[in-house]
């Protein structure tokens, strides 16, 4: 598998965006007056008469794409992610999330590599609280293709969605022809010693880490968990009775994200080792995205690391 150009995934989400438009007469858009930062303007440029700018109000903003939603439209509501999981959890869960309504919340900025805009900006916690709340599908592609393939999904799947999404250019993993599913997990490596469930950024992590451990002779298996809820249980308890132990990494608090939620699955269908690759329960801070996620724990040399770990725990 060759990892060549980068492309960020909310650059994903705004090619989708444009497509979608002329296809789906349905389909509004709603900013919080960040729309070149979040790509909805690539919607606005071609339909302006289906998008609106909801200005600094992401409560409202949700509000509004509720009841657009209720009356039948097809609504991607979008902000950076901590305003949307935190200034505006309230009108999700009951606005959104109770009537089970068909909004998209798409959220860029998430995570560590917003870099600068430091501790305020990180949503390290989004997926933790969206995926907590029933009804709420919870998608984190890994590049810029599967947001693009995660967006259309989300346009034929009738329910909330929050598809997560950042900030920097990251490589790109897949090709044009990825077929992305909701709740499906994609194997991208196979291997027999351990298994990595990875997401987001850290996708691209896990396969070199698995490049690098397979010349010590260190058979991993890589998977990419784009759908974070509804999980793909199948996946994880096949790996876990196959390779007979588990590494999770995310751009992401290791409490209530994608670690947490594979280690329930684990421990009651397969319990076996389970180590977390995450930020370790602590706000970040303002800095460079690479040097952020070298002083967090988040690079190649922390999944290798827990790879060594979970093996000697078998």
């Amino acid at each position: 598998m060759m990892i060549m150009e980068k492309m960020a995934t909310r650059e994903g989400y705004g090619k989708a965006l444009a497509k979608l438009g002329a296809e789906y007469p349905d389909i509004v858009v709603l900013d919080a007056d960040l729309a070149k930062s979040t790509k909805s303007y690539e919607f606005c440029k071609h339909y302006p008469e289906r998008f609106f700018n909801m200005g600094i109000a992401e409560q409202n903003l949700m509000g509004t794409a509720a009841g657009l939603a209720a009356s039948g439209k097809i609504v991607f509501a979008s902000t950076f992610a901590i305003f949307a999981t935190g200034r505006a959890f309230e009108q999700i869960r009951n606005s959104i999330a109770y009537p089970n309504l068909n909004v998209k919340i798409a959220a860029s900025h998430a995570g560590l590599t917003v870099g600068g805009d430091g501790a305020t900006h990180q949503a390290i916690v989004d997926i933790s609280i969206m995926r907590s709340l029933p009804n709420m599908t919870v998608i984190a592609p890994a590049d810029g293709i599967e947001a693009e393939k995660a967006v259309m999904a989300a346009v034929q799947y009738e329910g909330p969605v929050y598809i997560r999404l950042g900030r920097s250019a990251v490589p790109v993993i897949y090709g044009e022809e990825h077929e992305f599913k909701i709740g499906k997990a994609s194997q991208l490596r196979d291997g027999q010693d351990v298994t990595i469930f990875a997401c987001g950024i850290m996708v691209k992590e896990s396969l070199q880490a698995a490049e690098e451990l397979a010349g010590e002779g260190i058979s991993v298996r890589v998977i990419n968990m784009a759908t974070i809820k509804p999980l793909d249980e199948e996946a994880i308890i096949r790996a876990a009775k196959e390779t007979g132990a588990i590494v999770t990494a995310e751009e992401h608090s290791i409490i209530g994200g994608l670690g947490s939620a594979v280690a329930e699955v684990l421990v009651e269908n397969a319990p076996v080792p389970l180590v977390r690759v995450g930020v370790k329960d602590t706000f970040g801070e303002s800095g460079e995205p690479d040097e952020l996620l070298e002083k967090y724990g988040l690079t190649v040399k922390e999944i290798k690391e827990a790879v060594y770990k979970v093996i000697k725990k078998k």
